[in-house]
């Protein structure tokens, strides 16, 4: 699916156009095309500082934003490649701790699309090639890297053993790409994707996971066997406590000192956090001291994933101090760990909700159907989107999120605002109300 990517500036727009006409404008799985890009750039995926890759259906990109707080708050220079982005393009490439500015980003993607005639390579694998070439250019520490799509035939898997390979929540996404039959592998769908995922595990790289239901940990063990690389597993070698809204991490070695307390939002937030932390506890080289951990879990922010929209012109159409929630949940897991945050809230949720035509509304909606004051569902501008009518009888339909919030009818001390449903929609949210990911 595209990205549907623009840009106010018209040097970034017009290699953006050119993007657009050379690509097949689809995800597409494999990793020849971007070998070959990446040969015709000259390997730049081999001349990575210390990399760190995470995959996994939810948390991965949060996971990325504690591994880079965590390593800035040490004083290392990062780079960062991750997806999708939420309001501009910039926000996929961090160079050196900085997000690329568009003359940066202009000449890079005119480099990678000067070689990239003929090929047929998809929005990602172009993208992620001028990640790279960027990674290979400028001097950091440290490179942290998310997985787009499954991990296995993910683009950014071209690279060689990371430093570490982080394995975040697994759940069932993206069917139509990662459930197709393979001869030899998981037919469930659950481990199928699992044994994608896992994918990314390297021969010489450290491995780090969250704890998974028995037949998801037994896919991820086998390939790590394979590999022969023995995971560091949460729940066995690491684990996390939640001490109210803060956490303690232990790991066989023995406990951090502190109460971390993460910025953001949410319990699942303080395991993405223990599995950031139990990486960098497997990484080669310099460790991050305890310090540096506490003020980089603090500091940790992954915009659209349980973010509390401040006071501009989307708020304001609502009644003075109402709280409003926006995440990009899209899958039944998502929408679950939405579930687990509301469950101690005894006021009722006005869902605003707008969903890809292959996602499944009832991954939002069976889990929070017993909290539920409205639904009210609006179109994913620029993509095929469900219509109120499959998210049951009593949804309403609006034309914008603008026209959703001011047709509520809201208690602020019973009932609050949670628009989800598609991280694009969050994109368009944030642009609206005046909060641009930095």
């Amino acid at each position: 699916m595209p990205d549907h990517a623009h840009s106010s500036d018209p040097a970034v727009q017009a290699q953006l156009d050119r993007l657009a006409a050379l690509s097949p404008g689809r995800d597409i799985l494999g990793l020849e095309r971007i070998a070959e890009l990446c040969a015709r750039l000259g390997d730049p995926q081999d001349r990575l500082p210390r990399t760190f890759h995470v995959a996994g259906t939810n948390g991965k990109g949060s996971t990325c934003a504690y591994l880079r707080a965590i390593l800035e708050a040490q004083g290392r220079r990062v780079h960062a490649y991750t997806s999708p982005h939420l309001v501009r393009f910039n926000e996929r490439i961090r160079l050196a701790g900085t997000l690329i500015d568009d003359a940066a980003l202009a000449a890079l993607l005119g480099d990678v699309l000067d070689v990239a005639e003929g090929l047929h390579a998809s929005f990602f694998e172009v993208t992620t090639a001028a990640a790279f070439l960027a990674f290979s250019r400028i001097p950091a520490d440290d490179c942290i890297i998310e997985v787009g799509l499954g991990g296995r035939l993910d683009a950014t898997n071209i690279i060689p053993a990371p430093a570490v390979c982080g394995i975040a929540s697994l759940g069932i996404d993206h069917e139509a790409f990662l459930l197709a039959p393979e001869g030899g592998t998981p037919t469930r769908p659950a481990e199928r994707i699992a044994w994608e995922k896992a994918g990314i595990i390297k021969r010489g790289a450290a491995l780090a996971t969250l704890a998974y239901p028995p037949p998801l940990a037994r896919v991820i063990a086998d390939r790590a066997e394979t590999a022969g690389v023995v995971p560091f597993v949460e729940g066995e070698t690491w684990s996390v406590k939640a001490v109210g809204d803060a956490f303690r991490w232990r790991s066989m070695d023995g406990e951090l000192p502190a109460l971390l307390r993460p910025r953001m939002a949410g319990g699942h937030q303080m395991r993405n956090a223990g599995l950031a932390i139990a990486m960098l506890h497997l990484a080669p080289g310099p460790k991050p001291d305890a310090g540096a951990i506490e003020r980089g879990v603090a500091a940790a922010y992954w915009p659209a994933r349980l973010q509390r929209l401040e006071s501009g012109p989307l708020a304001k159409l609502l009644p003075p101090a109402t709280t409003v929630w926006l995440d990009g949940a899209h899958n039944a897991d998502a929408g679950h760990q939405l579930a687990q945050h509301f469950a101690g809230d005894a006021r009722r949720i006005h869902l605003v909700t707008g969903m890809l035509a292959n996602k499944h509304p009832s991954a939002l909606i069976d889990p929070l159907a017993g909290k539920l004051a409205s639904i009210t569902v609006v179109p994913v501008p620029g993509h095929e989107h469900h219509g109120a009518s499959t998210f049951g009888p009593e949804a309403l339909a609006a034309d914008t999120v603008e026209a959703a919030l001011a047709g509520l009818t809201v208690d602020p001390v019973t009932e609050i605002v949670l628009i989800a449903g598609s991280l694009y929609l969050a994109g368009e949210v944030l642009r609206a109300n005046g909060e641009l990911p930095d």
